[in-house]
């Protein structure tokens, strides 16, 4: 298994989402209780976030403007 490959098995912590994408630990914390925000893991009383999952919720908050729309 490649590094890169390991890198996205690993299941990370709301610190770790914090450092490596900039989401806030608050958010995620308040989201999650919402059931808002990016999918995540528990287990036991832990929370743990998957890449993968992250990465797709970040894709969805994309919002298009009317510039972005209009063509050159």
């Amino acid at each position: 298994m490649s590094l890169k490959e390991q890198s996205d098995l690993k299941l990370l912590t709301r610190s770790e989402v914090e450092e490596e994408y900039g989401i806030g630990k608050r958010y995620l914390e308040v989201a999650a209780t919402r059931r808002e925000g990016p999918a995540f893991i528990k287990i036991g009383r832990s929370v743990r976030y998957r890449r993968e999952d992250l990465e797709r919720w970040i894709v969805e908050q994309r919002v298009e403007t009317r510039e972005a729309r209009s063509p050159l």
